[in-house]
């Protein structure tokens, strides 16, 4: 029997309607991650799911328990169906500690000693121990999200339920909680989590949904929807996927702002580590520390495309001015980190300077 049936599932709101008619099995152990564009529904049909939002219309089936009857306890399904929101939802008059184990003991009944032994073990599995007397301000964003996840599992969930938690995170904290997502999901635990992760969702999914126009538009292995879609909708949103323009209007552009698009455009797409690294080194030699200094140059266009099939980027870059190619410049020690990271370069002049790269 799959641990959820959901059957037509609909949610109507006064001006919108998210979900119009959403069907899926999901299985014991089964990690799916749901992707899609903004308001497609995606956090809605989580919050379905838990009933923390009754459907308009259809049916959700928990272990063969349909959790839109009223005659549900919607209480005792949430015990076993932990959630993890964005937002954190730490209470913060109360220490981490206190936290993980509040629920434990009003809900479950566990004794209190109990309960600490198994909040500190968990708090010890997401690196949070050390902190377990501080409140949530003490926190940083990644920290805040590592507790909540261990508040999740202390109720022993037979389900956990990501809303995308890791969007209101700076990228440098992202890879903490990822982790200990990863570390749940080698487990075997049966999670569905909403992420703009894509190198995650690929890396740690069994299935993955993609949503948009409220339904399921395609479901498939994270190798079907990454490499090869089925699908004109999940086609476009994989392809816009790989493709960054940045404008360069004034010198004191927003370099840090950037940079950290590149980064987040590098994970959204699945490029290694090394391949970020190189794209920001390309940005940042050949806008901030070159062209910007040159008179006459702006606007700066940067544009990078991206390949799955070979793993390569081409980086365009145009500005103004007369002909300059600064790759050329032998004394430049910018041209000389770009030259080593590119496979091929081109220049042309026309009536704008551009500047084609590839990076592998």
């Amino acid at each position: 029997m799959s641990m959820i049936v959901v059957d037509h599932l609909r949610k109507e709101y006064p001006n919108v309607t998210p979900l119009k008619d959403v069907c899926t099995e999901i299985n014991k152990g089964e990690v799916i991650s749901i992707i899609g564009p903004s308001g497609t529904g995606k956090s809605t049909f989580l919050r379905c799911l838990n009933g923390l939002e009754q459907p308009t219309s259809g049916k959700i089936y928990v272990n063969g328990e349909d959790i839109t009857s009223k005659k549900c306890d919607i209480t005792k399904i949430r015990q076993k169906m932990g959630m993890v929101f964005q937002s954190f939802n730490l209470f913060s008059n109360l220490s981490v500690l206190e936290n993980v184990i509040t629920a434990p003991v009003n809900v479950l009944k566990m004794p209190r000693d109990e309960a600490e032994k198994k909040a500190k073990a968990l708090l010890l599995r997401v690196g949070m121990l050390e902190k377990a007397d501080n409140f949530p301000d003490e926190l940083s964003g990644g920290q805040k999200q590592r507790v909540a996840i261990a508040r999740a599992i202390a109720m022993d969930p037979e389900i956990i339920l990501f809303d995308e938690p890791t969007s209101a995170l700076d990228p440098t904290m992202v890879g903490e909680v990822l982790t200990v997502i990863r570390s749940l999901a080698r487990e075997g635990m049966t999670m569905i989590i909403v992420t703009h992760e894509m190198r995650f969702a690929r890396d740690v999914s069994t299935r993955v949904f993609y949503m948009d126009e409220g339904v399921i538009y395609e479901d498939g292995s994270p190798e079907q929807i990454f490499d090869d879609p089925k699908n004109e909708k999940t086609m476009r949103f994989i392809r816009h996927l790989k493709t960054l323009s940045l404008d360069i209007t004034t010198a004191s552009f927003d370099f840090i702002g950037m940079s950290t698009k590149i980064g987040v455009f590098g994970q959204d797409n699945l490029m290694t580590p090394k391949m970020i690294r190189n794209l920001n080194l390309v940005f940042e030699e050949l806008t901030s520390a070159t062209l910007i200094q040159r008179p006459g140059t702006l606007p700066i266009h940067f544009e990078v495309e991206y390949s799955n099939a070979d793993e390569s980027a081409k980086v365009t870059i145009t500005y103004e001015g007369d002909a300059y190619n600064p790759l050329e410049d032998e004394d430049s020690l910018s041209a000389s980190i770009v030259n080593k990271l590119c496979t091929s370069s081109s220049y042309s002049h026309d009536d704008k300077n551009t500047i084609v790269l590839t990076l592998s």
